[in-house]
C-alpha cells in the first residue's frame, strides 16, 4: 500500500503525525510504501528570519496566546518522544526544503531528509530557509555536497514543485497533516496510532477486496 504524506515540515503537528504513523507501521503486517508530498502552511518569502514565537504572536493574537499554544503541542510532542524547542525555533518559507526532498527522494533518502528537517526546525533552531543549512542537512543524511548545493542552486525542480503544491489543492488538501491510503482514502490530522493503524488496516481489506 503506498501512503502519502501531505506535510509541511515548520507545522509541529505534521511531526507529530509522522511519528504516529511510524508507531502503527510498527504494529502493521502489510508492505507500504511512504511517499513524502509537499505542502505550505504559508508560502509567504520570509526575507528576514526570526523568532518563530515572534511571527506566531503576530498570526494569533498575541504573545501570550503564541506561548500557550506552543506550550500544548509541545507537551503532546513529548508524548510521543519529541522535543520542540519553539523557544530557539526560527521562521521559515520552505519551498526549497520541499525542492530539496525532491532531490533526496531521488536518491532514496526523503524520508531521512523530512526527519532531519522536522528536527532542524523544531530542535535544533536552524534556519530550514537557509540554503547553507539545507546543504549541510543534505550531507548528513548521506547526499552529495556538491550535488545538492548546486541543484538548491539552480532551478531544477521549481516547476515541479509548484505543480505539485497546485495538485494538493486541488484534491482539497487544506489542512496538514493528510494521510493518502492506496491513492484515495484520506485521513486528515495527527491522528493516534490506534486510529491509524484501524484505517490502514480498513483501507487494506477494501482493496484486497476490491
Amino acid at each position: 500500500m503506498e501512503i502519502e504524506i501531505y506535510a509541511d515540515v515548520v507545522c509541529p503537528w505534521c511531526y507529530i503525525g509522522k511519528r504516529r504513523l511510524e508507531q502503527a507501521l510498527a504494529s502493521y503486517d502489510g508492505e507500504v510504501t511512504v511517499r513524502y508530498r509537499p505542502f505550505q502552511l504559508d508560502p509567504s518569502p520570509v526575507t528576514t528570519p526570526g523568532p518563530l514565537l515572534d511571527a506566531l504572536a503576530a498570526k494569533f493574537g498575541g504573545r501570550e496566546r503564541a506561548e500557550s499554544m506552543a506550550g500544548q503541542v509541545t507537551q503532546v510532542a513529548a508524548g510521543v518522544g519529541l522535543t520542540l524547542n519553539f523557544e530557539r525555533a526560527v521562521s521559515a518559507n520552505t519551498f526549497d526544503a520541499h525542492r530539496l526532498v525532491r532531490f533526496a527522494d531521488g536518491h532514496g533518502r526523503a524520508g531521512e531528509l523530512v526527519e532531519a528537517l522536522y528536527r532542524a526546525h523544531f530542535t535544533d533552531g536552524v534556519d530550514v530557509g537557509s540554503p547553507e543549512a539545507l546543504v549541510a542537512l543534505a550531507t548528513s543524511v548521506g547526499l552529495d555536497e556538491t550535488g545538492a548545493r548546486e541543484y538548491l542552486a539552480s532551478n531544477a525542480g521549481r516547476r515541479e514543485l509548484a505543480a505539485d503544491l497546485s495538485t494538493a489543492h486541488q484534491l482539497g488538501v487544506t489542512s496538514v497533516p493528510t494521510f493518502v491510503l492506496a491513492g484515495k482514502y484520506g485521513v486528515t490530522g495527527a491522528q493516534e496510532p490506534e486510529t491509524l493503524l484501524a484505517a490502514l488496516t480498513e483501507v487494506a481489506q477494501r482493496e484486497s477486496a476490491a
